[in-house]
Order: structure tokens, then sequence, then C-alpha cells
């Protein structure tokens, strides 16, 4: 069976390629983890209380070890030499920037109130999430788009960032300023420092580390050559492996709550559904208006719509209880999240070829297993 890899090419035209059965039926694996962990979930009684008996801050141990596995492949192949590129284009960052930290949270605050006037714990947990900027899962919907991965290290790295300093104030402003200015009801909270902290360095420094070191010793002692070419797609499948893991077991560990709360669950997906489409969108065209290329502009098409679900949920876990309609509404994020953003990578990909002139793209490589 063939492995696929993605590298830079320049001034090379598309072509065709066997993909792996892995790649080529991803939708098909991807709705069956989430039946798989669903299954899971309602016929194994105890298997919730197993998988959160163990936990990395407030987020399940074999959640954290799936994302882990999901994210060291995808930062094992940037180039790191070449992110300093990335920081040169000020367009880019700034308008990541402006979508990540302004137009995303104010949308879903707004999303939130429109549709969950009457669930004040729904309604605060979508806009938790909303607060939780991707740090993880958007680095495989980059990769499975073609989008530029250095730009995506880096958009992800000042997200990162901005979500230790920014996300407590963002949430008092959204939960409290901003509704008592609008006359409407407010929630109190208290975001955790050092929780917020912790999510980064566990979801974001552990496995960057791991693909930094991977990178430069890899091709100090074999070359670029070797890395990308043998390594690499090797590699590669990890990724696909951790992401449908992670699936299985978040479905697993809130199966109870989703098929007992049908009607709860679809009122919260109704705005993740609207939010995810709108912010991905925005992000396509105004990259496309910018000129940044088709990989960056899907880049920040990407890391605008993705969210940090594990930061969501354990804030809400944490502020609010377990229980809490607040913890099943972040939850629900990334239920949503994943099967929308999978057929976003899909619309990435068909708008590549209609809407994009450039030749920069990122190519999949075939090698033989």
């Amino acid at each position: 069976m063939s492995q696929v890899s993605l590298h830079k090419t320049q001034d090379q035209p598309p072509t065709q390629v066997k993909l792996s059965t892995l790649d080529r039926l991803l939708p098909v694996w991807i709705v069956a983890a989430m039946i798989a962990g669903l299954l899971l979930g309602k016929l194994v009684p105890g298997v919730a209380d197993v998988l959160d008996s163990i936990k990395v801050g407030n987020v399940s141990l074999p959640i954290a070890v799936g994302l882990l596995v999901m994210m060291y492949p995808v930062l094992a192949k940037v180039r790191y030499n070449e992110t300093g590129n990335v920081l040169q284009d000020r367009k880019l960052i700034l308008t990541s920037l402006i979508l990540n930290w302004l137009a995303a949270p104010a949308l879903m605050f707004a999303l939130a109130w429109v549709f969950l006037p009457d669930l004040p714990e729904y309604r605060t947990g979508l806009i938790i999430v909303g607060l939780a900027r991707c740090i993880a899962m958007v680095m495989i919907w980059n990769d499975l788009a073609c989008g530029d991965r250095e730009a995506a290290a880096v958009l992800v790295f000042l997200n990162s960032v901005f979500q230790v300093i920014a996300f407590g104030a963002l949430g008092w402003f959204y939960l409290q300023w901003l509704p008592d200015l609008l006359g409407l009801p407010t929630t109190s909270a208290e975001f955790s420092f050092w929780a917020i902290t912790a999510s980064v360095l566990v979801f974001l420094g552990i496995p960057l580390l791991a693909g930094f070191l991977t990178r430069t010793l890899g091709e100090k002692v074999k070359g670029r050559s070797w890395y990308e070419e043998r390594f690499l797609p090797k590699l590669g499948p990890w990724a696909l492996h951790g992401l449908l893991f992670t699936i299985a077991l978040l479905f697993a560990l809130q199966g109870d709550e989703i098929t007992s709360n049908p009607l709860d669950v679809a009122r919260i997906a109704l705005p993740l559904l609207i939010y995810f489409v709108l912010v991905f969108g925005a992000g396509m065209v105004l990259g496309k208006l910018l000129r940044l290329g088709y990989a960056r502009t899907t880049t920040l098409a990407f890391t605008a719509a993705g969210n940090n679900f594990e930061l969501a949920i354990a804030v809400a876990i944490g502020t609010f209880g377990v229980t809490s309609g607040q913890a099943l509404a972040g939850v629900v994020g990334p239920l949503i999240e994943v099967p929308v953003l999978i057929a976003l990578v899909y619309a990435a990909l068909w708008a590549r070829s209609r809407f994009f002139s450039d030749k920069q793209v990122l190519q999949p490589i075939v090698t033989k297993a």
C-alpha cells in the first residue's frame, strides 16, 4: 500500500497520485471512529469513568496521548529554518490576529445569544469555545488541505501566546462587561492562568519540541532528502491514526450525554456549524483579496476556524463542573468541528484549482510501503 507525505514544490502542476487507503477514505474512517466511540460509551458501563480517571490537567490522559500522537508527525514536517519568512508576511500575521482575537470571538458571542437566549449554561459554554483559539488539531486540517506548514506553525505559536495573555480578559469582556453594557444577563467566571498555560505547554509545547528536534537531528545526521523522502512518509500516517483514536475516545467519553440529550446537542450544534463555516469562509475570502496565495490563505482560514477544545473543556469543567451545561457545550464543540472541518478540507482543495493561480502548493509524494 502506498503512503503519502507532502512537501513544497515550485512551478509544478498538480499531479495525479495513488493515495493510501487511509487518505482516500478518511471521511469514512472518521464517521466510523465517531460511531465506534458512541457505541463504546453507550454500551460499555463505566468506560467514561475509566477514560476520565487519569488526567493531564483537566483532559483525559488517553485523549491527551492521542492528541500528542496526532500533532507530532505534522510538526516534524515543518521546515523551521523557513519560518522567518512567515514572520515577514505582515498581511498574514495581522489578518490572522484580527480574525482569531477580534472577529471570531465576537461572532461566537452573537451566535450564542441568537440561538441560545434561553439556555445560559450552553450559551456560556459556546462563548468559552469561541475564546479558545486552536493550537492542536488545526495542524492536521491544514496539512490535509495542503496549507503552508511553516505559516501554520507560526500562527499557532502566536495564538498560544495570545491565549495565555488574553483568554482571561476576553472571558471577562464577553461574559460580564459586554452583556452588562447591552442590558443582558451576565455570567461570573474565573479562569485559571495556570490551566491555560498548562494546556499550551502540553498540547503545543511537547509536540513542537519533539518535531523540532526530530527535524533538526534527522537532517543533520541523514540530510534533508532522506528525511523528507524516506522518513516522513513512514511517520506521516501516525498523525491520522492519532486523529481517529482521539475522535473515538472523545465520543466514547461523552457518548451517554450525547445520546441522552439529542435536542440539546442539536441546539448547540447549529450555531457551531454556522460559526465554523463563516469564519473559514472569511479567512479564504480575505486571503484571496490580500493575494496571500492558496497555501497561506488555507492556513489563515483553518487557524481562524479551529478551536482549542482541550482548553475549552478544561476551563468549563474547572469553572462550572463536569456535569454542567457549559461542559457539555465544550464537548459538543469538537464533535461538530471534526466532521465540519474535514468537509472544509475538501472545500479548500476544490477552491484551489478554481480560484487560485499560484503554483507554490504542497504536493503529495508517494512512496511504497
